[in-house]
């Protein structure tokens, strides 16, 4: 009895990383890797049975994946606009700063989220307009903002996908 009690307590725990780990993603934080420390406990919990270490080492491998992506992104999104490398990091610290201040705003998630992008386009935008001395500089910031986007939901992809292969493997065998 003790030891079934256990193995639902873990699955809750497993359930609560995965939920947990695509809410992060969603304020482009490294939720991925909530998913992968889920993982980890289910193929503890389940050593004969699915997911395996075969499965943690792949979910492994698409979250080093995911923030290789996510590193790039910003900057790739700002050179494609034809901004600066120096605005390529303004984006991500822009991003950053927003994302402490979006949580000012009083809407859970979305706050965040939207001082992310917010800050992105700010620091972005002042940078090339200092640089530039015109107009693109908007162009280049929507750049860094429509880049951190796609990573976004890049990432949100990436978490669920990882959690419904996880659940649907552990519900199958």
């Amino acid at each position: 009895m003790a030891q079934a009690v256990g193995l639902w307590a873990a699955y809750g725990v497993i359930g609560l990383l995965c939920l947990a780990g695509i809410a992060l993603t969603a304020i482009s934080l490294s939720g991925t890797w909530l998913v992968v420390a889920g993982t980890l406990l289910a193929v503890l919990v389940r050593p004969d049975r699915f997911p395996g270490w075969w499965t943690l080492a792949a979910f492994v491998a698409v979250s080093a994946a995911v923030e290789g992506v996510e590193a790039v992104a910003g900057a790739w999104g700002v050179k494609q606009r034809g901004g600066s490398p120096a605005a390529g990091l303004a984006a991500m610290l822009g991003g950053f700063l927003g994302l402490l201040l979006g949580g000012l705003i009083p809407v859970p998630v979305a706050g965040s989220l939207l001082g992310m992008l917010i800050g992105s386009f700010v620091l972005v935008f002042a940078w090339e307009r200092r640089r530039l001395k015109s107009q693109d500089a908007a162009n280049i910031a929507w750049g860094a903002v429509t880049a951190r986007a796609l990573v976004i939901l890049f990432k949100a992809g990436a978490a669920l996908g990882m959690t419904a292969v996880l659940v649907w493997g552990m519900a199958a065998g």
